[in-house]
């Protein structure tokens, strides 16, 4: 990698195709627009794109599934709260889907830089900074089953293999993963979105 000319700091921030800058260590919610995030998203893919299908799972695909997930088990839910559960993974419309284990291997840096990315989007779009835990319980519990549902259905994991590392949603959850083109992902994403905002 190339080092900034002497004198120079290393630029910082994406340009998006909204025209907006984001900088990336101090993330302002003036310069996040949901399309930015819906066309990102839809061409983020699940499991570093190792699924079976002509398309990739895109991690706009896994919002809206984790989304309807919540609400099925959260009937009571408000459009605020299923608007958090859309958004649980935006911050990787910047960053990209790393998957845990490497997350993890990173530590504590990189979750504090996705926690300030978060927090910017939450405020953009009316939401409280931080989720309160309760919730952030209930939407990581359907992130969970959504993963077990992508790794039997697409992911080639073994119901047993994928019993081992996630949650088994209940016997009356049963969704179909069928991946999607990235315009149809992004499409989907932005009406969901429209629909809870």
């Amino acid at each position: 990698m190339a080092k900034p000319p002497r004198g120079k700091t290393a630029r910082a921030w994406q340009r998006m195709l909204s025209g907006r800058r984001l900088d990336l260590l101090d993330p302002s919610p003036f310069d996040i627009e949901i399309e930015d995030i819906a066309r990102g998203l839809a061409r983020v893919a699940r499991w570093n794109g190792q699924t079976s299908g002509d398309h990739a799972f895109s991690v706009a695909e896994h919002s809206v599934i984790v989304e309807d997930l919540f609400f099925c088990l959260n009937p009571e839910a408000s459009k605020e709260e299923r608007l958090t559960a859309l958004l649980h993974d935006a911050a990787e419309y910047v960053i990209g889907d790393m998957i845990s284990p490497f997350k993890n291997a990173l530590g504590l840096d990189y979750r504090a830089f996705e926690n300030r990315l978060e927090e910017a989007i939450h405020i953009r779009f009316g939401l409280p900074a931080k989720m309160s835990p309760k919730l952030k319980k209930e939407i990581k519990k359907c992130d969970i089953y959504c993963a077990w549902l992508e790794a039997t259905q697409i992911a080639g994991f073994t119901i047993e293999e994928a019993n081992q590392f996630f949650l088994t949603p209940p016997p009356n959850i049963r969704m179909n993963i069928a991946p999607k083109s990235v315009i149809a992902a992004e499409r989907m994403f932005l009406e969901r979105f429209t629909e809870l905002s």
